[in-house]
């Protein structure tokens, strides 16, 4: 890799000297906290580090990126109206579409995980270097690509092996996993990290708006906060394991933030040189839906190769290709990329992985919890062989499934374990949400298309066993008026207060018939109707509910209001409604007036 940069470099440095000097430089150049040779990156080899400390595999499988770096110089400030030549060096252009997919991005993270400080930035350096703004922006009106962004198949020679783990749904392979759409997710890593970022309903790695959305919790996932240099050299490590490419990925992301200016759609650079050039490995360009195996972690203008400019013959945006490969340097020309690896290729050997026949449960309880609390189980997974021995060293992904806003302790839905020497995976601690009922934990087999496990888990209402009044008071009022005072209770649970518990309040017709009383006190409701029964209340993080105010009607006497919660709580409130008492009129006269 060392060898490459010179060739990354525009202005003729031809050698790794110049290479190394060029990151330095811009290094210099840039905000003290983001460096491009942070700690542990003084090697330039391709070596891939290890994903996230999760034991996750990459959000890309370590499939090949490009490695061309940005000038020298940082973009300058674009003015707001002008040439695009005024504006600073095309590479400072990001596509609008793929522009507006990254903010968007980096709003909802902000909202939803506002410690991981993740800036657009980032995500427009990795896509840059995973597909270069999705060729050049090359989308259509709802920002999915015009042809598939497919990267070389993860077949173990020069790649990673991964073997198939969508049937072939994404990437068109059913042998090997590929790298998919313009954030290259693998198909393993993209079903349980996918989003759906254009509000469409799909979750789907080839549109700019889900891939975009998903990097962005993938690199946010693990309490990572992004403004430490620390954790984003792991997130980024963990979307791609090689230190140049962490390397590669900083360095636009400072380029980026010097400025950027915006581009029409389809009018982007088009990627040039990859880390894979001169391994011997080539693939052909992007391939439309269904067809082949194939691809290219960035698309390119059909029929051109990588680097290259489309030619005038060149068939129009949108056409299926015919797939090609560019001609890796040194070599005549291109030929086809076998499907299968070459007669005599050595067959690769088998993991750990590739022994495991079935999971099963490791001991694991019922799951049930109350709302916001921690189940006090932990899912236990043993991965064995078809003869029943247990089998170590093999990642189990844990899924959340259904209706629920339950996570693990890390505020994921999705945790990744490796198995221990008796062949089980324990998942992190599970945390429920606030939404009560059923719900499934999924476990699978990372790498591995065989059948997966479930567990069924159960979330509880958060519970009270004693409600009381705040104040003593009387609840009175006069006919036809409101009550002065508002009643005030306090739920507790064993003693302790007890947050978030639902209570519903009935004016009952006496403490021995809970029927609802269709006369005296009542609430309003928006319209100013009365109600006799209210539901959705709810007290706060300290137990304590205020209830609406209450109004009576032209009905005298003594009333019931029944307060009650989940979990047995019952409380009776005692309203007053009665006639004002009668002023006393003046006494009779006592005799004339004195003189």
């Amino acid at each position: 890799m060392a060898a490459q940069f010179g060739r990354r470099l525009r202005k003729g440095a031809v050698t790794t000297t110049v290479a190394a000097v060029a990151v330095a430089a811009l290094s210099a150049s840039q905000a003290p906290d983001v460096a491009a040779g942070g700690p542990g990156t003084g090697t330039t080899s391709d070596t891939a580090a290890p994903g996230g400390p999760d034991g996750d595999d990459s959000a890309t499988g370590n499939s090949p990126y490009y490695t061309e770096l940005p000038p020298l110089n940082s973009p300058k400030p674009a003015p707001a109206t002008g040439t695009p030549e005024s504006r600073g060096p095309a590479e400072a252009g990001i596509p609008a579409t793929v522009l507006d997919a990254y903010k968007k991005a980096e709003a909802a993270l902000r909202r939803d995980k506002p410690g991981c400080n993740l800036p657009w930035q980032l995500l427009a350096a990795i896509g840059k270097v995973e597909s270069g703004h999705a060729g050049g922006g090359r989308l259509g009106a709802d920002g999915t690509t015009l042809t598939r962004i497919i990267g070389p198949q993860l077949d173990g020679n020069g790649f990673a092996l991964i073997k198939d783990t969508d049937g072939g749904r994404y990437d068109g392979n059913s042998r090997y996993d590929n790298a998919v759409g313009p954030m290259q997710f693998i198909p393993s890593t993209w079903a349980w990290a996918g989003r759906d970022g254009n509000g469409d309903g799909v979750e789907d790695p080839n549109n700019i708006y889900d891939a975009t959305l998903a990097a962005g919790h993938y690199l946010c996932r693990n309490g990572w906060d992004l403004s430490r240099q620390a954790d984003l050299r792991r997130a980024v490590l963990s979307y791609n394991g090689s230190e140049d490419y962490y390397r590669t990925v900083l360095s636009w992301l400072e380029y980026y933030r010097k400025n950027t200016h915006e581009i029409p759609d389809g009018t982007g650079p088009l990627p040039g040189a990859r880390s894979d050039s001169g391994r011997g490995t080539t693939r052909p360009g992007p391939t439309t839906p269904g067809t082949g195996t194939g691809g290219s972690t960035g698309p390119r203008a059909p029929g051109a190769t990588p680097g290259t400019t489309p030619s005038p013959s060149a068939p129009a945006p949108g056409t299926p290709p015919r797939p090609t490969e560019p001609t890796p340097p040194g070599t005549g020309s291109p030929k086809p990329e076998p499907s299968d690896p070459p007669t005599g290729t050595p067959t690769p050997t088998p993991t750990p992985t590739d022994t495991v026949h079935h999971l099963e449960n490791a001991g694991t309880p019922r799951l049930t919890a109350t709302a916001g609390d921690a189940f006090a189980q932990r899912i236990g997974t043993r991965a064995v062989t078809e003869d029943g021995e247990a089998v170590a060293g093999v990642r189990v992904r844990f899924t959340v499934t259904g209706d629920t806003d339950a996570v693990f302790a890390d505020g994921e839905a999705v945790a990744t374990v490796r198995t221990d020497a008796s062949g089980v995976a324990h998942a992190p601690e599970l945390r429920a949400g606030e939404k009560t009922g059923a719900f499934t934990v999924r476990a699978t087999v990372v790498g591995r298309l065989i059948p997966g496990l479930s567990y069924r888990a159960t979330v509880t209402e958060r519970t009270a066993d004693t409600l009381v009044r705040t104040a003593d008071t009387p609840l009175t009022c006069v006919p036809g008026e409101r009550f002065e005072d508002r009643v005030r209770v306090k739920a507790t649970r064993e003693g302790e207060a007890a947050g978030k518990v639902a209570v519903t309040a009935t004016l009952v017709t006496s403490e021995e018939d809970p029927a609802e009383n269709d006369k005296g006190p009542h609430f309003k409701d928006a319209d100013g109707n009365p109600v006799r029964t209210l539901t959705g209340l709810r007290t706060d993080a300290d137990g304590l509910l205020t209830l609406p105010e209450l109004y009576a009607d032209d009905t005298t006497g003594t009333f019931v209001l029944r307060l009650t919660t989940a979990g047995g709580a019952t409380l009776d409130v005692l309203l007053e409604v009665a006639e004002p008492e009668a002023e006393p009129s003046p006494g009779p006269s006592t005799g004339t007036d004195a003189p």
